[in-house]
């Protein structure tokens, strides 16, 4: 008798470590937020008109993000010519929803974005511990070392000619879409293009096959932000909060 519950105490131990053991290695891992789409360049006249629900220092490195908590550090890239600054969210706070991050003067000069078309992909990064950058971005520690280093000792190339080259080929090519929403059947998209159609004034909307179950319904090609501001304002307004704005 004494070993039949020896053996249950025994099973029931086991039992509890066990799914001790089980539940610790089901640790769910952090997704790291990434966006693509327009910025909103501060302005002053931008909080006090309520587009912007805070308030920022226009002659600092600074940022507001509607999901992104204060201290969250992201990587902000201008495709257009690669430039990027590495920093933490400022605060959080409201905006519209066709704008994915609001950011200084001082950030918009660093990254030298188009006014017109302040297109910007945006990652959080896990940062280094050990790594602390004053102000919270890599750029001003890149600048003081950049000044300090004699300019003879600098090999500069004469790289303009292809420069300029590029950056033609870059206004030519560029494009931007409205990611409307994704389906797996052919048909749920061409239902849902024909009645946009009867709701909004753009035409441009097409369907493209990613898979044999993925349809993606769009709108574009936009040439520039102006272009496509009315589209994606009609879309919001019939409930579609989540599009993406995209390059190709």
């Amino acid at each position: 008798m004494k070993k039949i519950k020896i053996y249950i105490s025994l099973f029931l131990i086991c039992l509890i470590t066990g799914c001790a053991t089980q539940s610790t290695k089901h640790k769910t891992e952090k997704i790291f937020y990434s966006s693509s789409g327009f910025a909103l360049i501060y302005n002053d006249l931008d909080y006090k008109n309520g587009a912007v629900s805070r308030k920022l220092n226009n002659e600092k490195i600074g940022t507001i993000h509607s999901i992104l908590k204060p201290f969250t550090s992201v990587k902000i890239i201008n495709p257009e010519n690669s430039n990027f600054i590495e920093t933490k969210i400022t605060k959080k706070g409201n905006y519209s929803n066709i704008f994915n991050i609001v950011l200084t003067k001082e950030i918009a000069k660093i990254l030298e974005l188009d006014a017109d078309n302040p297109y910007v992909e945006i990652f959080e990064i896990k940062k280094n511990k050990k790594f602390v950058a004053k102000e919270g971005n890599t750029f001003d520690e890149e600048r003081k070392v950049a000044q300090s280093v004699p300019v003879d000792e600098v090999k500069i190339d004469d790289l303009s000619k292809d420069k300029t080259n590029n950056d033609n080929k870059n206004i030519e090519n560029k494009n931007y879409f409205i990611n409307i929403n994704n389906f797996y059947y052919f048909d749920s998209a061409n239902n849902l293009k024909i009645e946009l159609s009867k709701k909004i004034t753009t035409k441009n909307l097409s369907i493209e096959k990613i898979n044999d179950t993925k349809y993606r319904l769009y709108a574009g090609p936009f040439k520039n932000f102006s272009s496509l501001k009315s589209t994606y304002i009609s879309l919001n307004n019939l409930g579609f909060d989540d599009l993406n704005i995209y390059r190709k």
